[in-house]
């Protein structure tokens, strides 16, 4: 027998999948629900309390509850590593049109806000080992934010590390001025004669910190997608680690393996 908050989360659930009450839109009070469902005030902030836990409204403090606009989703697939290769040797032109992350929503250029931080950091223990390199190597630490330009938040926080001796034979490389750079990272390591051989990535899941789920916008109770990218050119070396965050709402993982026939 399903509790009576549980009742009124299933009517407001229903009304707003079947488009009764659309995205922005201001719900009644919860002393107008109460009258309208004939059940107490905190009855109705748990029904409330249940849907804003899945995502599905907004709570705005002095201005009320809103149904919440569903998010852009973006699609990360593992065949974007291949499609990243074969940009990367393309004209400038062609690398301009599009990106990885107009490639992961379907979006295009101009509908993005980019940001990019760079500077320089000595490598903790775990980064000198993940590269191979001696703990203290300089390496270039670069910060990326991407946003739909009609949402707040990023589609997730990327910190990507290279070793700055690696790159230093462009000066280009160095300057966060120059991002976007089209034809992403691969593109940069051909300016200085780095061939990827191969990307490896483990995935991972936990709730998220306090920051995270500011700077994604996370509905409460979602989780975060924790991803660490590592990518290895031909001769072996580790060239570039990267490690994602991505928000648990609107983020899919496709994975497609290729066997070989008999």
């Amino acid at each position: 027998m399903p509790k009576a908050y549980e009742v009124i989360a299933d009517d407001l659930r229903r009304s707003i999948r079947a488009g009764e009450r659309r995205p922005g839109d201001r719900l009644p009070s919860e002393a107008d629900l109460a009258r309208h469902y004939r059940r107490s005030v905190p009855t109705v902030q748990n029904a409330l309390r249940l849907l804003s836990d899945e995502g599905l409204i907004d709570k705005r403090h002095g201005l009320g509850t809103f149904v919440r606009r569903p998010r852009t989703p973006a699609v990360r697939d593992n065949r974007r590593h291949q499609w990243e290769k074969d940009r990367a040797r393309r004209p400038l032109a062609t690398r301009a049109e599009t990106g990885a992350t107009e490639r992961d929503t379907g979006l295009r250029p101009d509908d993005l806000v980019f940001h990019a931080e760079y500077r320089e950091q000595a490598a903790s223990a775990e980064l000198a080992g993940a590269f191979g390199v001696p703990e203290g190597t300089v390496l270039l630490q670069r910060v990326y934010r991407t946003r739909y330009s009609a949402e707040p938040a990023p589609f997730n926080l990327v910190t990507s590390y290279l070793v700055r001796d690696m790159i230093a034979a462009n000066p280009d490389l160095l300057d966060e001025a120059n991002e976007p750079w089209p034809g992403g990272t691969q593109h940069q390591l051909r300016t200085v004669g780095i061939e990827l051989d191969r990307v490896e990535e483990r995935l991972t899941a936990r709730p998220p910190t306090p920051e995270e789920a500011a700077a994604l916008d996370l509905p409460p109770g979602t989780s975060v997608i924790l991803l660490r990218k590592t990518s290895y050119d031909t001769d072996g070396r580790v060239v570039d680690v990267s490690d994602v965050t991505l928000p648990g709402d609107r983020t899919e993982l496709l994975f497609t393996t290729r066997l070989e026939r008999w």
